[in-house]
């Protein structure tokens, strides 16, 4: 990737106030034992990342708080989880849950999700979630949605046959963005066969604070599933 393309982030700001001690301990001593490091050569093997081979690899993609990273974790302990988000706050948020709970099969990415998505071989993702990520509303901020004509060919290159792709939003005009895109993509099969499949969060879906958030203010949320179709 060329310097002028690096510069096209798909988040903002990097830090918000001041980690309380706790915190930034986390960050000082657990995140360096989790953290994924990104080969200069070769791709990276994500099932190596994790102390036991997993039955299935898994990667949330801006996972703010940690909240649903770390519920899908506890849920599923055979699964190795890949959270990437660079705002530090949230990191520091989803490292106290890994340390409350205990859990073996995180693992972190405190930067752009692109780097750890272009460096995964083909077909390598079982599920991937971009949970309520910034809408980017601005016209001229759109090639910065990960969702869109820049990203697809690679998000369908790293999820595997029958993988599932889950997004979640409740900025109305990202949504119709998104379905848009997928739906004209004939790599992506959507899931939903009623209103309800899109308009209720399924129960093995648990919350973000986001959208917790956003309910909390009366607004409407949507939870789109595409399913990539084989090769």
């Amino acid at each position: 990737m060329n310097a002028d393309e690096r510069v096209i982030r798909t988040y903002g700001r990097r830090s918000g106030h001041k980690l309380r001690p706790g915190r930034q301990n986390l960050i000082d001593t657990l995140l360096p034992r989790l953290r994924v490091n990104i080969p200069q050569a070769g791709t990276l093997d994500p099932a190596a990342l994790f102390p036991t081979t997993p039955s299935a690899v898994w990667m949330e993609v801006g996972f703010g708080g940690g909240e649903h990273l770390a519920a899908q974790a506890a849920a599923h302990p055979d699964v190795g989880l890949i959270g990437c988000e660079p705002f530090i706050n949230g990191v520091a948020s989803l490292l106290s849950h890994i340390e409350t709970a205990g859990l073996k099969n995180v693992r972190v990415y405190d930067d752009d999700a692109r780097d750890v998505l272009e460096a995964l071989p083909d077909g390598s993702l079982d599920r991937l979630f971009i949970l309520f990520p910034d809408p980017w509303p601005k016209a001229r901020h759109h090639k910065r949605r990960l969702i869109g004509p820049g990203n697809l060919d690679l998000l369908a290159r790293v999820l595997a046959d029958g993988a599932e792709l889950r997004f979640g939003s409740d900025h109305m005009d990202y949504v119709r963005w998104a379905l848009w895109h997928l739906l004209e993509d004939d790599r992506f099969e959507w899931l939903a066969r009623r209103p309800g499949d899109w308009r209720v969060r399924p129960d093995d879906w648990p919350p973000t604070r986001y959208e917790e958030k956003a309910l909390a203010k009366g607004d409407a949320c949507v939870f789109l599933r595409f399913r990539r179709r084989p090769r």
